[in-house]
């Protein structure tokens, strides 16, 4: 079992490359599903939200309104750690639980973790390999404004909240470049995929 994980910043395309691993054969562990799914109405999630951040973050039915939290957290970096301290715990025992299900059902399993904030929670400590996908800023702002609807001011505040995308590199095993064409990022993903089919093969080995 290799357990690899995947990250880089806002917009710069980690469900596009995902999905296209899932094609070729691996496990896809997303933590961002995972997060949505903790935080359904009444769950012990959600009433802890309520607490630290009050009703106005919800929808008239219950559930998250994302751009509303998104914008409380984006601009205060206390009340992303706030956010953070809250849903962590839960998403890594959800995640380390998930793992241990596919890696019973097939040892040879390559499992790839979605993880937008796995360099800033420390998470690529535990990952065999890591992949950090890249985009220009450019190219994330514009996804940005065209999958959230939002402004340039906004989609700039998310961008600056987050860690540097050379920071993150620096701990990556593997680049993927998402600033061209579908079919070059398919290119490079499937060309990456068979890197990890060789590492997983090699370990199995030497174990």
């Amino acid at each position: 079992m290799l357990i690899v994980g995947l990250t880089g910043g806002v917009a710069s395309g980690k469900t596009t490359v995902s999905q296209i691993m899932t094609k070729e054969g691996a496990y896809l562990i997303d933590a961002d599903q995972i997060a949505r799914d903790l935080v359904h109405p009444h769950t012990p999630a959600w009433n802890e939200l309520t607490k630290v951040f009050g009703k106005e973050i919800f929808q008239e039915d219950g559930s998250i309104h994302r751009k509303r939290l998104a914008a409380k957290v984006f601009s205060d970096p206390e009340q992303r750690n706030l956010l953070n301290q809250i849903l962590h715990p839960l998403i890594r025992a959800e995640m380390s639980k998930r793992v241990k299900e596919i890696g019973e059902k097939d040892p040879n399993a390559i499992i790839v973790i979605d993880a937008a904030l796995l360099i800033e929670l420390g998470d690529h400590r535990e990952m065999d390999k890591v992949i950090v996908v890249s985009a220009t800023e450019k190219q994330q702002i514009k996804r940005l404004k065209k999958r959230d609807g939002m402004d340039q001011e906004e989609a700039q505040k998310v961008l600056s909240s987050q860690m540097a995308l050379e920071e993150k590199m620096k701990v990556a095993d593997f680049v993927i470049c998402n600033e061209r064409s579908i079919e070059e990022t398919k290119r490079r993903v499937r060309e990456v995929f068979q890197a990890l089919k060789r590492i997983a093969r090699e370990s199995q080995k030497s174990s």
